[in-house]
């Protein structure tokens, strides 16, 4: 425990670092993927093939070179909010594709004749998404959108080879500290297990309190 609580300072900011970087990428990942979801399934032609070739083009890319864009690409372009904020883009870019593709399936499970109906009384598109498909789409994939979160939080260690302080790159600044890099690891892992656990704990709630009787 006393690799713990002797470095409780290194620990919190990991941590809050880690929650940070979780936080704010869903969040992007959450409507920016909502948005292009909507996209994929409109009837609008070249919404959706923008939609598509979004998803198809950042989905196949690995992650890693998303994050090189922001930490060398972007600098070049546009003034640098620090390594923290870009990873935090980064992140949610990359996820958002996976969240598009859990929204459409979600749509797809919809009854048709909701759409249609909700058409024949006059209302647009937006609406139509808004009032009557995202709702039921966003209760019938909790299991599959809560993987895709867990995921985001896996890949949150992956900004620890882009200067940014957390629970992946712990181990580097204990190791100078004389802790042991096995003992590190393994309270690591053991965070990432509660983290998990905890959002685990929500997909059920949200389950059973979004259930829908069909």
């Amino acid at each position: 425990m006393g690799v713990l609580f002797d470095n409780l300072d290194l620990w919190g900011q990991a941590l809050g670092n880690t929650l940070l970087l979780f936080l704010a990428g869903g969040a992007i990942a959450l409507v920016l993927g909502t948005i292009v979801g909507a996209m994929r399934v409109s009837p609008v032609p070249i919404a959706r093939a923008v939609g598509t070739i979004y998803v198809n083009i950042v989905r196949n890319t690995p992650l890693t070179l998303i994050f090189f864009f922001f930490a060398f690409g972007y600098p070049q372009l546009l003034p640098s909010p620090g390594f923290t904020v870009l990873a935090m883009w980064a992140l949610g870019i990359y996820t958002a594709t996976y969240v598009a593709e859990v929204i459409r399936a979600g749509i797809n499970t919809v009854p048709v004749g909701q759409a249609e109906a909700a058409r024949a009384i006059g209302l647009p598109f937006g609406q139509v998404m808004t009032l009557i498909v995202l709702p039921q789409a966003f209760r019938s994939v909790v299991p599959p959108m809560m993987s895709v979160f867990i995921a985001l939080l896996k890949n949150t260690t992956v900004a620890a080879g882009f200067s940014v302080m957390e629970l992946g790159v712990i181990r580097a600044y204990l190791s100078e500290r004389g802790e042991n890099a096995l003992v590190v690891l393994l309270w690591v892992a053991a965070i990432f297990v509660v983290l998990v656990l905890l959002l685990s704990l929500l997909q059920r709630r949200l389950e059973n309190s979004w259930r829908i009787a069909r």
